[in-house]
């Protein structure tokens, strides 16, 4: 079976419990295939957010597209805490 085969069918049961992103890290060899988001109980949220936080990088005065708002709200849903910050 096809290493690519295997990892759409294990991402298919991920995400019926969270989020299972392909990743994907240009100029670093070796990065794992995906990485699988989960939700985080509330009890253990803050601690969580210590060690992982998303960031996105704007523009100075420029928002979030649509599509990316969208996925700003799934990645929180489960507890993890994304920010979006205006560069200078």
């Amino acid at each position: 079976m096809l290493e690519k085969t295997i990892e759409r069918s294990h991402a298919k049961m991920v995400n019926k419990l969270g989020i299972s992103y392909k990743f994907v890290s240009p100029g670093v060899n070796g990065v794992p295939d995906r990485i699988h988001l989960r939700p985080i109980p509330k009890e253990h949220q803050e601690i969580v957010a210590k060690y992982i936080q998303f960031i996105e990088f704007k523009r100075k005065d420029k928002k979030p597209e649509s599509h990316q708002h969208r996925e700003h709200a799934r990645i929180r849903e489960l507890g993890f805490t994304v920010k979006v910050v205006d560069t200078l």
